[in-house]
């Protein structure tokens, strides 16, 4: 089974102001922080691979994340930005950055004073772009409008795949569920569209106060609207470090997985990312095999430094 995170960051504030960064609560990652850096956690879950997905509303965050799929062979795919509000523009500049890396676009819509840009004329033909080049859109929908606004988006382009970011910030902590109970189910109507069980925190100011088992419901809601294959997994590294980082937040979607069949399994890991982003089958098979080279050296040096037997 090939392990892939649909959703990991990025970010060098040399190139890219990442504004949000400033907000309370994320001192801990207040900084330029490589792919790199994170693999020691992808290792020890076992992930072959990663989707990259922006982090800013700027080329230069693309770049950044293009850059480092062409230097590290575990990143299979990049979620990039384009200026959907100029289509014109968004075209010639994702026709300029075409490669079997990127796969589809996102914008920080939820930074946004309008819910409803996302329905404006000229942002409606920019998203007729990423329809017409095949690209997936990214939607981060914090706000019930934002949800609702999805299901508008699905109809107004029936051959543009969507992808729900963290299950829309389902209200983990908090005493009622709705709207999001129902209208999660609204968008998981059209079948074109997958939700990423990543980004499972606390709705309340601490975004740690999650636990394994509060989650629980929020994912047992996503397996009944979208199905085991149309959700993917995310470990949001390094957003996940003040929420407890990438091995709390891998334990508890694994814990919740185990109760899923084996083929279950297999596409929330892995093959529902493969399919719906529609990702390079050279660069997933480079990806597991560099994964498998990382095994075989820590092998020998854990021989190495554990001396003679």
């Amino acid at each position: 089974m090939t392990v892939i995170d649909a959703h990991q960051h990025v970010w060098d504030l040399a190139r890219s102001p990442y504004a949000w960064l400033a907000a309370p609560g994320l001192e801990a990652i207040r900084r330029t922080i490589p792919f790199e850096e994170g693999l020691a956690h992808l290792d020890a879950a076992g992930v072959d691979g990663s989707v990259l997905v922006q982090a800013d509303d700027t080329d230069a965050d693309t770049d950044v994340m293009l850059e480092t799929a062409a230097r590290n062979a575990r990143v299979v795919g990049v979620v990039g930005w384009a200026p959907l509000a100029d289509p014109e523009r968004a075209e010639v500049r994702l026709r300029a950055i075409a490669s079997p890396a990127l796969v589809g676009v996102r914008a920080l819509i939820h930074d946004m004073p309008d819910p409803d840009w996302i329905l404006r004329p000229d942002v409606d033909e920019g998203l007729g772009v990423l329809e017409r080049l095949g690209l997936a859109f990214d939607i981060v929908a914090v706000l019930p409008r934002h949800l609702e606004n999805a299901v508008t988006v699905g109809e107004r382009h029936p051959g543009l795949r969507i992808v729900v970011d963290h299950l829309a910030k389902p209200p983990i902590g908090l005493r009622d569920r709705e709207p999001w109970w129902s209208l999660i189910a609204r968008v998981a109507e059209n079948p074109r569209v997958v939700a990423k069980l990543s980004g499972l925190y606390s709705a309340t100011a601490d975004v740690a106060a999650w636990t394994v088992e509060g989650i629980g419901p929020f994912v047992d809601r996503a397996l009944e609207v979208f199905g085991a294959h149309r959700l993917l997994y995310g470990g949001d590294w390094p957003f996940s470090i003040p929420a407890g980082d990438y091995p709390r937040t891998w334990g508890a979607i694994a814990h919740h997985l185990g109760r899923l069949d084996a083929s279950e399994r297999a596409a929330i890991l892995g093959e529902n990312a493969v399919r719906h982003y529609r990702l390079d089958p050279g660069r997933v098979r480079s990806a597991a095999e560099a994964h498998a080279a990382a095994e075989a050296r820590a092998a020998v040096s854990a021989r190495t430094e554990g001396g003679p037997t």
